[in-house]
């Protein structure tokens, strides 16, 4: 998220009706819950409109079974800019994995080319 980014300007930032989730201005579809916002062809069609997908992980955690204590975990996300400095951090979410049980967690970053002003 850009912090001070203008209505109209690149990174510009509006509430999803729907989840309320801070999303970009220029989002035809909320990428937290999926509600369409705007009607987008390439959307409609079933295509992303992500220009390119950078950073792509996905990982899996196994509590090991049985006689274990239980773990708790957190999936935390921190954005830092050029300087190293904070731009955000945001708990994703907590829980427990008790004996034999299984996440998953993805991250995917993607990116955009806006036809917006630059700050």
């Amino acid at each position: 998220m850009t912090r001070g980014a203008r209505p109209g300007e690149a990174g510009a930032t509006r509430t999803c009706p729907h989840c309320k989730s801070d999303i970009l201005e220029s989002a035809a579809v909320c990428p937290a819950c999926g509600g369409h916002l705007r009607y987008d062809s390439a959307v409609a069609a079933g295509k992303s409109n992500a220009t390119l997908v950078p950073l792509k992980v996905e990982g899996v955690l196994r509590h090991p079974g049985a006689g274990e204590a239980p773990w708790e975990y957190s999936m935390l996300l921190v954005i830092r800019n050029q300087r190293g400095e904070e731009v955000a951090r945001k708990l994703v979410g907590v829980g427990a994995l008790h004996p034999g049980d299984e996440r998953t967690f993805s991250l995917a970053v993607e990116v955009f080319a806006s036809t917006r002003m630059r700050r």
